[in-house]
């Protein structure tokens, strides 16, 4: 086999443990998963009553231009039919501008520690990788990345707010950022979890798409809308770089069932906020306990807490594991001593902070 070299030392995508795999390993009846940033609130109700009506006709190939969708969500975000993307979740699109603009030659620009898939891509491609650490604050730092890009590179990535830290990046400093970069460099914003940004500050991505030709915004339904099993996500982009970018997409790449279920869960808005308003809650509970407990914590914007335990983020993770909770480890996401929580129900998140209030005096009375 004539495999890419580089194919040979990556690594798949590690996705979390499943609650069944769980289960049976620890002899558990109850398990609550907090590890993906799924939405413990589940997805709008209309969204379960919609696919009900759906007619069986399994045997026949989605509207590969999701028709439907797009044109509510044109409307729904004031743009043209023609500025979006549809993906089989915006990890396509990733997968679909990495595969369009990256190769052997030309180099790429992103934060570390930011969401892998990225630079998985833009290995897959042959392209050179430029990390630029975060700042102590977890922020991008825009400005060592803009000194990160040459005339070889080809794309920058933005994740805003950016996983696994929480943190945003503001209005001024992204405008300024984008004012800087070339105009032949495409910049990548990833805003998988706008719905929940509560800062002031926080830019509107719609209206710099209209003032920077070379920016596309990626979104998706798999976080707040609850629909990540349905794998829908979009681009929103000038016209020309979308008609560009759409031969590379492919064909019936959104499934039926899936852009039912986002058109559905669009038009149910007072979902989304009842969703924002119990996450906020449920950070500042964790935000309480750390402060209580002397823990450092990123403030997010997101549906997740990234907590620093100082000690093997592993350790904390298989504790909590082994009482039922499944939570992300610091380790794989280049934070060792944290690991990252998603904001669960009001309940979910107090057996949790029982636990780690449990885990702490262990730890405490070892010393």
């Amino acid at each position: 086999m004539k495999w890419k070299s580089q194919l040979l030392d990556l690594t798949p995508y590690q996705p979390g443990k499943n609650i069944d795999e769980v289960k049976r390993q620890f002899n558990l009846e109850n398990i609550v998963k907090l590890a993906s940033n799924e939405n413990p609130f589940g997805s709008s109700l209309k969204v379960a009553e919609e696919l009900k009506k759906v007619d069986g006709s399994f045997a026949l190939y989605p509207d590969g231009y999701a028709t439907k969708l797009r044109l509510k969500l044109a409307e729904f975000l004031q743009v043209s039919k023609e500025q979006l993307v549809l993906g089989n979740g915006s990890d396509e699109i990733i997968l679909m501008i990495s595969r369009a603009l990256l190769k052997p030659g030309l180099n790429t620009v992103m934060a570390t520690h930011t969401f892998g898939q990225y630079k998985h891509n833009a290995i897959v491609d042959g392209a050179e990788v430029r990390e630029v650490p975060l700042t102590a604050d977890g922020l991008h730092d825009l400005d060592a990345m803009l000194l990160a890009i040459d005339e070889s590179t080809s794309v920058v990535w933005l994740c805003s707010p950016n996983n696994p830290t929480g943190t945003y990046i503001t209005e001024e400093k992204l405008v300024g950022f984008l004012k800087d970069v070339p105009k032949d460099v495409l910049v990548v914003l990833d805003e998988a979890y706008y719905e929940y940004v509560i800062a002031e500050d926080y830019y509107d991505a719609l209206d710099l798409v209209s003032a920077f030709e070379n920016l596309i915004v990626l979104r998706t339904f798999s976080k707040i809308y609850g629909l990540a099993s349905f794998r829908v996500g979009y681009g929103v982009a000038n016209e020309t770089l979308i008609k560009t970018l759409e031969p590379i997409r492919e064909p019936f790449n959104v499934n039926t069932l899936g852009q039912i279920a986002a058109l559905t869960a669009l038009e149910d808005q007072e979902f989304v906020e009842s969703c924002k308003t119990k996450n906020r809650e449920g950070l500042e509970l964790f935000y309480a306990f750390c402060k209580e407990h002397g823990l450092d914590y990123y403030p997010s914007q997101t549906n997740f807490i990234l907590i620093d335990f100082k000690i093997d983020g592993n350790e904390v993770f298989q504790y909590f594991l082994e009482r039922g909770y499944i939570v992300r480890s610091g380790v794989p996401l280049n934070f060792p001593t944290s690991v990252r929580i998603t904001v669960g129900s009001k309940e979910q998140n107090e057996g949790l902070l029982q636990v780690m209030s449990q885990f702490l005096e262990e730890k405490a009375a070892k010393l």
